[in-house]
């Protein structure tokens, strides 16, 4: 027993010399999560730091009325705030407002209050920014969900239509069921009432935003596994209105259909990506740039979050990727930020992105702990 502790420890002390020593920590056990922004390869006049590392499980972000930064979670079961004033360059306390929640993955702000999508729920925490010490106790707003754990849970967002989107993954890799709020993005009025299947065919959508001019909902979709390494790919989305199907269990992508449920249905039955992303990339959160801070080539495009891959042969996604539109329609797809994968293996995974009032972008990684603040300046 002495010899195994003696052991232990000297393996803590080795990698913790590797990790100052050099660029990145791959070895077990290491204590705590190591954050290398070194090795983020971004275009000239880009830069990234630090905005807080200590978010246990940082996933998806909201902003408040008056500043203040909302961030949910998944396994951690909390959901954590900086306050207004502690958003510039570089943030300090963390206040933890809520926990021993259910996977309690989105956060969304309306009105003064908190929105938080647990796994079957979605609670409105009311006047928050003003009671972040003592926060009061949550509204149920709506508790009808499946209460599945695969794919069960949410991102949300408020429309431009006043109404609180939610999405229903597929409770499974590939299936088919009955219910109609599975593989779905809902929609219901703030007060839980009027909830309705607004898109359907839709396997697991993690993110999801608004054109800033046309008001389309755009969202990432993620493709279904054990087709192998390269196929099928992860979908970026384009609703132009309610009531579309975006093809699963049936279709992936533009040209594959399931080799289970794909028999009999063509293509043309539904609506296929605006942009085929890369294979089981993980394709999370994503937002159209609409700050002023990046040059115009930016502004009005699409970033995403790709979490990254779980299960391929060779580690794909850990990286930030920007789709270009023209006449509002994708474009092209290509790499931005790079560099938490290293030699296959990652010291951080992007989740979300929230634009700041002073157009800067921050990132949250949910295996650093931590969210990062992205910037421009012209050199």
């Amino acid at each position: 027993m002495v010899g195994s502790h003696f052991n232990l420890t000297v393996n803590h002390l080795k990698c913790l010399f590797f990790c100052v020593s050099i660029p990145f920590c791959f070895g077990s056990p290491c204590l705590a999560a190591n954050i290398y922004l070194s090795s983020i390869k971004l275009p000239p006049g880009f830069s990234i730091e630090v905005f807080s590392r200590d978010v246990p499980g940082a996933r998806s972000m909201a902003l408040g009325q008056k500043g203040t930064l909302f961030i949910g979670t998944r396994d951690q079961g909390k959901v954590y705030a900086i306050a207004a004033g502690q958003t510039g360059k570089k943030s300090s306390r963390v206040t933890t407002i809520a926990s021993g929640l259910n996977m309690p993955n989105g956060v969304a702000f309306r009105n003064g209050s908190l929105y938080v999508a647990e796994n079957s729920r979605v609670l409105r925490f009311d006047n928050i920014e003003s009671h972040l010490e003592n926060p009061p106790q949550p509204v149920v707003v709506n508790d009808t969900f499946p209460s599945e754990t695969n794919h069960g849970w949410k991102f949300i967002r408020f429309g431009p239509d006043g109404k609180l989107y939610v999405p229903v993954g597929a409770p499974c890799n590939i299936c088919e069921k009955q219910d109609q709020r599975y593989a779905s993005i809902m929609r219901m009025n703030p007060d839980g009432k009027e909830l309705q299947v607004f898109a359907k065919g839709i396997r697991n959508s993690v993110g999801f935003d608004w054109h800033p001019q046309t008001g389309e909902l755009w969202f990432t979709d993620n493709g279904r596994d054990r087709l192998g390494d390269n196929k099928p790919p992860d979908e970026l989305n384009r609703a132009s209105g309610p009531g579309l199907h975006f093809g699963f269990p049936y279709w992936h992508g533009r040209n594959i259909p399931d080799p289970e449920f794909g028999m009999g249905h063509k293509a043309e039955e539904f609506t296929l990506p605006e942009m085929e992303l890369g294979p089981h990339v993980a394709s999370l959160g994503m937002r159209f740039y609409t700050g002023k801070m990046f040059p115009k080539q930016y502004q009005d495009q699409i970033f995403i979050a790709e979490h990254g891959s779980w299960n391929r042969s060779e580690p794909l996604g850990y990286r930030l990727t920007l789709v270009r539109l023209k006449g509002g329609r994708a474009e092209s797809y290509e790499v931005f930020a790079e560099g938490w994968l290293q030699k296959g293996t990652a010291w951080g995974r992007p989740v979300d992105l929230q634009v700041m009032p002073d157009g800067s972008l921050l990132i949250s990684d949910d295996k650093s702990g931590a969210i990062y603040r992205l910037s421009y300046r012209k050199k």
